[in-house]
């Protein structure tokens, strides 16, 4: 999508996403090693009752939704920052995750006129309708003189 195609109120659904074991262990020992990530069976002892993926692994999955059905081709090209990250249930082997993005505000930068700026709720849905992912992201768009 072109920074032109969003508006304040629009929601924008994608996914899933399907995550194997394989995959969140493979992620965890590489960036998140702790037990409730890499190892199934101490994890099954966990408070947990098994596997949890990491919440970044989470973030990246939902960054994968992102660019595939909206920021690929766009004129998209960082983020400043976040406001918050939630991860209100954790994301289980097998979880079918589907992504529901709400834009909160779009608009051109006054000081740089080239610069459009979108803020958005990203939310991840597993299969059973329990929200895994909470975040308000900024996104910066690099935009032709007005005029």
């Amino acid at each position: 999508m072109q920074f032109a195609d969003f508006h304040a109120g629009q929601v924008i659904e994608a996914g899933p996403y399907v995550l194997s074991e394989a995959e969140l262990v493979q992620f965890a020992r590489a960036y998140d090693p702790q037990w409730f990530h890499t190892d199934a069976e101490a994890a099954a002892e966990s408070p947990f009752g098994g596997l949890i993926a990491s919440g970044w692994h989470t973030c990246a999955i939902a960054m994968r939704l992102v660019v595939d059905a909206v920021l690929a081709g766009s004129e998209s090209f960082a983020s400043p920052g976040l406001e918050r990250v939630r991860w209100p249930n954790p994301v289980r082997p097998g979880d079918a995750l589907r992504l529901v993005a709400s834009v909160i505000d779009v608009r051109r930068s006054e000081k740089r006129p080239t610069l459009g700026i979108l803020r958005w709720q990203w939310q991840l849905f597993n299969q059973r309708e329990l929200q895994v992912l909470d975040v308000e992201v900024t996104s910066l768009f690099k935009l032709k003189p007005p005029g």
